[in-house]
């Protein structure tokens, strides 16, 4: 008897997408802007000041002096992957924020988001939420086919925040790492190309100014508007 083999679907009519380039992504809250460390060091050592919680799960930081975070950013400013955004509030005109593009493998349409370090006064804002969209806006319109994000297990903000922007849960890796001397097991989430669609009409639907009233609270929540398109939930958070 025949062994019957079984194969993937053809990829058809998809062309391997180009590796981030774009030097400046627009917003409505914010600006992403390709890191320079004259332009955006000070600023972002400023805003981080307020909490060394930021770096808990990083496996940099937190820095002293303004020279240490240049330092650094400098460094990250040269790689290609990761390839570093500061995020620019629109409102104060100031840096608050950093996220990047890692593991960038275009021949697979694979791309991570990572490396995000949201400054207190950016975190849980419409400012913060955007700038989410606008990277997973630009792999997905750019032609990538998977849009990862991974985290320390034991990291619960950052666990619920990917479900919550419409990432669906895909595992724990065990031992995955080593960093600041303690063990990572990995948390993987991801969205893939088919589901974009509708993670973009929920997105713009949570962050149009109509879906916040006079005092700046949300009407509808960005869970239930991501949940549909979730393919599995986060065990942590089934509700």
């Amino acid at each position: 008897m025949t062994e019957q083999r079984e194969y993937g679907a053809p990829v058809v009519n998809w062309t391997p997408p180009p590796a981030p380039g774009p030097s400046v992504i627009e917003g409505r809250y914010v600006r992403l802007e390709r890191l320079d460390p004259a332009a955006h060091a000070a600023d972002l050592h400023a805003a981080n000041a307020a909490s060394d919680a930021i770096w808990d799960y990083l496996p940099y930081g937190p820095f002293t002096t303004v020279a240490e975070y240049e330092a650094w950013a400098r460094e990250m400013a040269q790689l290609a992957d990761p390839y570093f955004y500061a995020i620019r509030d629109r409102a104060s005109g100031r840096a608050c924020g950093v996220a990047s593009f890692l593991r960038i493998a275009p021949a697979s349409g694979s791309i991570e988001v990572g490396h995000i370090n949201f400054s207190p006064a950016l975190q849980r804002t419409p400012a913060a939420t955007e700038a989410m969209y606008l990277m997973m806006g630009w792999a997905f319109e750019a032609g990538y086919r998977r849009y990862e994000w991974k985290c320390d297990s034991l990291n619960m903000p950052s666990r619920r925040a990917a479900q919550r922007l419409g990432l669906s849960y895909e595992g724990i890796f065990r031992q995955a790492t080593v960093y600041k001397g303690r063990n990572r097991d990995t948390a993987w989430f991801a969205a893939i190309d088919k589901e974009w669609p509708g993670l973009r009409t929920a997105f713009e639907t949570w962050l149009a100014p109509e879906n916040f009233d006079a005092d700046g609270r949300q009407r509808q929540s960005l869970s239930t508007l991501t949940r549909p398109h979730l393919a599995a939930t986060d065990p942590a958070f089934p509700g």
